[in-house]
């Protein structure tokens, strides 16, 4: 099985960030060590440094994005990703764009978010953390 997670789910996990640190722990720990294919957006990778620049050193938060990075596949995003996003009325937000288009390029079965409400017209399956560990424990992988 092949995943998208996105930014908010990674920030669950490495701030402990309740309710939905325990999900995001099992999901990442799926997705780092191999039992789901894990991406993650090239954008998503610069976003987490400079949101977690107040919580962690520079050094921390390099040692968890070489974590992240190497553990996981970055889907890069070029000029014409970001010009598909910018054409699209159904995209109103650029980030939640451009990881639509990282989850359809990377082909992956679901995208885990907690920001479903942004993802209705996608057309890839958005799902929470919450679900996602449900599709996990009912092995459907």
């Amino acid at each position: 099985m092949k995943v998208l997670i996105d930014t908010n789910v990674i920030l669950d996990w490495i701030m402990v960030r309740e309710p939905n640190a325990a999900n995001a722990k099992q999901i990442m720990g799926q997705c780092l060590f191999g039992k789901v294919e894990g991406y993650v957006s090239a954008h998503s990778v610069s976003d987490i440094f400079y949101i977690l620049r107040k919580d962690f050193s520079v050094e921390k938060r390099k040692d968890l994005l070489r974590l992240l990075c190497g553990g996981m596949c970055v889907v890069p995003e070029d000029k014409d990703m970001i010009l598909e996003v910018l054409g699209r009325d159904e995209w109103k937000d650029l980030e939640d764009g451009l990881q639509m288009q990282c989850a359809k390029e990377a082909g992956v079965d679901y995208v885990v978010t907690q920001n479903l409400k942004d993802f209705r017209k996608s057309k890839i399956e958005a799902v929470s953390e919450e679900h996602f560990c449900e599709i996990l424990k009912n092995g459907v992988l």
